[in-house]
């Protein structure tokens, strides 16, 4: 029956808790962010909620009209909130703890320590077992056979095993057990071996233990925030700096351990953001912490662990004066106040006094076969004149397209003398069917970033690179390594082909020897010889043509350069046999060394 207009209004209303809570408030296109002249909003009002409306939540109190006219709460509240976390996005950087998307896309789960992938993916640590190892100093602690023998924190023993490391490395193996007894440390390892989990581990594990002590940001001062890390890693090159973050950042997965870097090339802007949020563990190169330093942006007296990655160029190649600046008078604290490691493929004995410096009763460990490559490293020396150098390296390139070893998981690195042979060679071999890219010290550091990115992925199989590229740096695949140009000394020769035969993988090296690489045949040879290659007739012949110095490692003529701990031959402690003015003299030696070097 029709129902009039009286018995309707007398009908009773159906109360507001009746309305479902969870349909949201239809509100006219025509009365959106408008207001009564009570100043209520026409979005409190009820009205009929259409059906094809999707359920939201129910709004009860007023709202604040949006700034485009037209637009309703909710769809300018939806894109005021898609705007925000779009621009949170671009500015908030990514936690350095929530890095298990990285696990996942490598096949590593929690409940699974065996197979394939992962951070120890293709490791042979079978290899490794035969690698000869020297320890030297006072009550040494006993070396570990495994992790689980080893007192690190939890978290980090389940990143371990996150990582597929079934066992340590020989460094790891005597490395880890001295640090976590506070001892320092000056390692030398052979490339590739492991040394920077050796210190990363210890680092992360004492900061840990020790966390709750103190902050690692200091107050503000109007828009300046002082970070007060606990540990300082230092590195001679940006890619290396950033390589050094990656893996620390794994390491410290779920620790809560906060790791920052900080190295030249790029805006300081950035950086500091990361700064002001604190850092526990500061990866950098000498100059812009240096920079940072000064700004009072960073703070070392807090520092209880120090590491220099590729410790004996840190101290050979210019870096020597911003090292010590940085150790000595920046308010770090004094030796056996805090623990300082030193890590390297090669350590000349100068290098070792002057490192003696920042350390205290150290113990001095040598890895495998010091100043030589590794024996899982193919090495080849062919002649190769000059003008005919392209011509072999597309023939090589050619054999590896053939053989089908020139694939996406088969990178190939070419090492040239200058940073103009290095663009030059690049372009010559994209136009010859080969893609190539390049890296070097002209670069801007985006350049370098995206250089090596289309490299490590296989995008260009083929990077043309000077020495910048030559330490430390760990790229998967890497198969071949060809010195275009042989470097003038042979510890440059170890570390460019450490680049391959990494992590106990087999690798191959390919070297053009000219009549201009004379002074490099003897130190060449015996580099081969201690690896068990076999070395060419033709080159014992230069090796006996009378020759005029260099090829030898710098600061010494012995073959096991860097091998042997210092001390023993001055029969005693670090300053047992060195004056100050012995070490500056050595200084200026190494100075002279490499003065027509160009610095990368």
């Amino acid at each position: 029956m029709a129902m009039s207009l009286t018995d309707a209004a007398a009908e009773p209303t159906v109360p507001d808790a009746a309305v479902p809570a969870t349909r949201r408030t239809y509100v006219p296109r025509f009365l959106r962010n408008s207001y009564d002249h009570f100043g209520n909003s026409f979005s409190s009002c009820r009205f009929d909620i259409p059906p094809h409306r999707g359920p939201s939540s129910l709004q009860t109190t007023p709202r604040i009209p949006s700034n485009r006219r037209g637009t309703s709460d909710r769809e300018s509240d939806g894109r005021a909130s898609r705007h925000r976390s779009r621009r949170g996005k671009a500015r908030r950087d990514r936690n350095p703890f929530e890095i298990a998307d990285e696990f996942v896309g490598l096949g590593i789960s929690d409940n699974d320590a065996s197979g394939g992938g992962g951070c120890g993916e293709g490791i042979n640590f079978d290899a490794y077992d035969d690698i000869p190892v020297e320890v030297s100093g006072l009550d040494v602690p006993p070396p570990a056979t495994t992790f689980e023998g080893i007192d690190l924190e939890e978290a980090l023993n389940q990143n371990i095993q996150r990582c597929r490391f079934v066992k340590p490395t020989p460094v790891q193996r005597h490395a880890i057990p001295i640090l976590l007894a506070g001892r320092d440390l000056m390692a030398c390892a052979q490339t590739g071996s492991g040394k920077t989990a050796a210190f990363c581990f210890p680092i992360i594990s004492g900061v840990m233990r020790n966390r709750r002590q103190l902050p690692t940001k200091g107050p503000s001062d109007g828009d300046l925030t002082t970070t007060f890390p606990r540990a300082l890693i230092l590195s001679p090159t940006r890619e290396l700096s950033s390589q050094i973050l990656g893996e620390s950042k794994k390491f410290a997965y779920h620790t809560g351990v906060r790791v920052v870097v900080a190295y030249g090339g790029t805006p300081i802007g950035h950086q500091l953001r990361d700064l002001e949020k604190g850092a526990e563990i500061i990866v950098a190169t000498p100059g812009r912490l240096l920079d940072l330093l000064e700004r009072a942006r960073v703070s070392l007296k807090e520092i209880k662990y120090l590491a220099l990655d590729e410790a004996d160029r840190m101290l050979d190649m210019g870096f020597e004066p911003q090292i010590r600046k940085i150790v000595q008078q920046m308010d770090m604290p004094q030796p056996g106040l805090r623990q300082t490691m030193l890590f390297s493929a090669t350590f000349p004995q100068e290098i070792q006094r002057l490192a003696s410096d920042f350390l205290s009763n150290y113990v001095f460990l040598t890895v495998g076969r010091i100043g030589s490559s590794t024996v899982l490293i193919s090495q080849r020396v062919e002649y190769v004149p000059d003008m005919d150098k392209r011509g072999r390296l597309l023939d090589l390139l050619h054999e590896q397209r053939e053989n089908g070893i020139h694939s996406k998981q088969s990178l190939t690195l070419v090492f040239v003398e200058t940073k103009r042979a290095a663009d030059y060679l690049e372009h010559w071999l994209s136009k010859n069917g080969y893609p190539a890219t390049s890296i070097h010290g002209n670069k801007t550091q985006p350049e370098r970033e995206r250089a090596l990115r289309s490299f490590k992925s296989g995008a260009t199989p083929v990077m043309v690179a000077t020495d910048v590229a030559s330490r430390g740096l760990d790229v998967p695949h890497v198969a071949h390594v060809i010195n275009f140009d042989l470097p003038k000394d042979i510890d440059d020769y170890v570390h460019r082909i450490g680049r391959t035969g990494r992590a106990g993988k087999t690798g191959k090296a390919t070297a053009f020897f000219h009549e201009g690489n004379q002074r490099l045949a003897k130190s060449l040879t015996e580099c081969m010889e201690d690896a068990n290659q076999e070395v060419p007739d033709w080159l014992y012949n230069h090796v006996a043509r009378p020759s005029y110095g260099g090829g030898r490692r710098r600061g010494s003529g012995t073959r096991r350069f860097g091998g042997r701990d210092f001390r023993k031959d001055t029969g005693g402690g670090s300053h047992a046999a060195n004056s100050q003015g012995g070490r500056m003299l050595g200084v200026e030696i190494l100075r002279l060394n490499h003065m027509e070097e160009a610095i990368l």
